[in-house]
């Protein structure tokens, strides 16, 4: 995932009302945007910007069928943040096994540990 990618799609899910549209559809399954709007306290106009900076961050996709529009999750780009979470999430625990190693040996080499 690129940083561009990660930032869009951390920066999609720092709104709140953009996390509670995320849950519904995981809760609920593909949704119109009238329909989110009458389970939010906003109007059917937000919730198509929410869902235009949720699909810009490639977090929901569109179906459309005719004037209808179902808006669903795309688990692609959460599978490769939760994968950038990973990767930074496995540095930082080699970096705290060195410096654990280090507090609890201090003739141990950083770089030794586990």
């Amino acid at each position: 995932m690129s940083h561009d990618a990660a930032g869009r799609v951390f920066a999609a899910l720092a709104d709140p009302t953009r996390r509670e549209i995320v849950r519904r559809l995981a809760a609920e399954g593909p949704l119109t945007p009238s329909r989110l709007a009458a389970a939010l306290p906003i109007s059917r106009q937000a919730v198509a910007k929410h869902l235009a900076s949720l699909e810009l961050a490639r977090l929901v996709a569109v179906r459309r069928a005719g004037r209808e529009a179902r808006y669903e999750l795309d688990t692609v780009a959460f599978a490769e943040a939760e994968a950038w979470m990973r990767t930074i999430g496995a540095t930082w625990n080699l970096r705290l096994a060195d410096l654990k190693a280090l507090l609890e040996d201090p003739d141990v080499r950083v770089g030794e540990a586990g």
